[in-house]
């Protein structure tokens, strides 16, 4: 046994695996006399202490999820300047393992494994968590035919600013939404777009997107995920119905997580359901039982948005850069996106409900406004999580699961600086405040704003 200890506690034994995010050892627990993993997470370059504070954050809220088919997180802990997840240890291997030794599997054979996977996915949304990186290395097998969900992008928290800043893409780019490949933030949606594609890898026997080559060679894979088809199988059997609802392109018309798994459990008798169902409201607030399958037109006056089918030398070249460094940052025209084919307000209609359709619209806010907009809305979540969350747009309130979590640990919040730009509808501050547990951690965001009427409300931080 390795003399090396993590905390005084932690005996590392051997490294048992190794990935973007950090070494993976095998270690004993001398107070409870047991094995478990440690994962050891690096600090990117510039690291500050809030992202220590929110990957703390994450790792509390995937230790909320107790399920016998997701593994267990134990601890966080520091060691000078190193930082360690310690979760269940799993003796097994991978789905992405088992796939590469055995080839593709059949219908039957994928099923039971995925429906584990899919259970402990169901457990984590009812808990309003989520994964943001789903794919079958991701998916232990233990020895006992146990099936385990691990990493819940926690390591993600510190190693990835992409949790934290808008325009970059975070997750296994062969694996990600649509709409994460247009910039939007991980959702419950996303990841059942995810679980789509590794039944695709399953039963395929490689992942729906190869991604090989430098940065613009992945930029050509988000362009493909953002703008082509799904890609489909012809013989995925039984699970095609399944397959094809969950790969839909517009996150609304996925299946919840739930419906997925009662769809595995019933098997091939089951009546194929799932892909015409329409996400519950408490997933995507603004979708109806009603709407058809295409996506809501922008509303009156938006200009229609797409991705260029045209990427510029400069773009490519940036994009590479960021892909060597870890962090690919998506290039969008400012009149082509297509994550802008989510509307807040889908069905075009002003939230005026008066009669006087020539009346002047509102004045827009003004810098002195758009600032005492930011330290209101700091000053009231902090002491009243809930009043704040209702300073979000339903939207950004559909993409903050965690919420609660960050703002209810937090206390005394003082704004240092802030600077506004009425033009751009954004407000920057740089705050200190304490985090219960952490310590004081000062930090500079920027809100992305909409008005509503002469209502401003928060749709995106960075």
């Amino acid at each position: 046994m390795s003399s090396i200890r993590v905390a005084d506690r932690y005996a590392l034994d051997r490294e048992i695996g190794r990935g973007a995010s950090g070494a993976v050892w095998l270690a004993r627990d001398e107070v409870l006399g047991r094995l478990v993993a440690l994962k050891r997470i690096g600090l990117p370059p510039g690291a500050s202490a809030s992202e220590l504070a929110r990957a703390e954050r994450e790792a509390r809220l995937a230790a909320r999820v107790s399920h016998p088919n997701v593994i267990s997180v134990f601890d966080f802990v520091h060691e000078g300047d190193q930082h360690w997840l310690v979760t269940e240890y799993v003796d097994g291997t991978t789905l992405a393992q088992t796939i590469r030794e055995r080839g593709r599997l059949s219908p039957d054979e994928a099923a039971p494994l995925l429906l584990q996977a899919a259970e402990a996915l169901a457990a984590a949304h009812e808990m309003k968590v989520v994964h943001r990186d789903v794919k079958p290395s991701n998916i232990l097998i233990g020895r006992d035919g146990r099936v385990l969900l691990s990493d819940f992008g926690i390591a993600r928290g510190i190693a990835d600013a992409s949790l934290t800043q808008t325009g970059l893409v975070t997750g296994s780019p062969a694996y990600l939404a649509p709409e994460i490949a247009t910039g939007a933030s991980a959702t419950p949606t996303s990841d059942v777009w995810s679980f789509g594609t590794t039944i695709y890898h399953a039963l395929a026997g490689r992942p729906p997107y190869e991604v090989t080559g430098d940065g613009a060679a992945v930029l050509a894979v988000l362009y493909r995920i953002a703008n082509d088809p799904p890609p489909r199988l012809d013989d995925a059997g039984w699970l095609t119905p399944v397959l094809e609802a969950t790969m839909q392109k517009d996150p609304r018309r996925r299946p919840a997580m739930k419906d997925v798994v009662a769809q595995l459990r019933a098997g091939p008798q089951a009546a194929p359901v799932v892909g015409t169902q329409v996400l519950p409201e408490a997933v995507v607030p603004d979708a109806t039982p009603t709407e058809s399958m295409s996506l809501p037109a922008p509303a009156a006056g938006a200009p229609a948005r797409r991705i260029s089918g045209r990427v510029t030398l400069a773009a490519l070249a940036a994009i590479t850069v960021l892909a060597v460094v870890g962090a690919l940052l998506l290039v969008l025209d400012d009149d082509e996106d297509p994550g802008a084919a989510l509307p807040n307000n889908p069905s075009g209609e002003t939230s005026d409900t008066g009669d006087d359709q020539g009346s002047d619209p509102p004045a827009a806010p003004t810098a002195e406004e758009l600032e005492e907009f930011a330290a209101s809305y700091v000053e009231t979540a902090a002491s009243d999580p809930a009043a704040g969350f209702q300073m979000l747009t339903p939207d950004y309130q559909a993409r903050s699961p965690a919420y609660d979590d960050f703002w209810g640990t937090v206390s005394n919040p003082e704004i240092l600086n802030v600077r506004a730009d009425p033009e751009a509808l954004t407000v920057t501050y740089t705050y200190k405040y304490d985090v219960e547990g952490s310590g004081n951690v000062t930090e500079r965001v920027t809100l992305h704003l909409v008005q509503e009427g002469d209502r401003l409300l928060i749709d995106d931080d960075s």
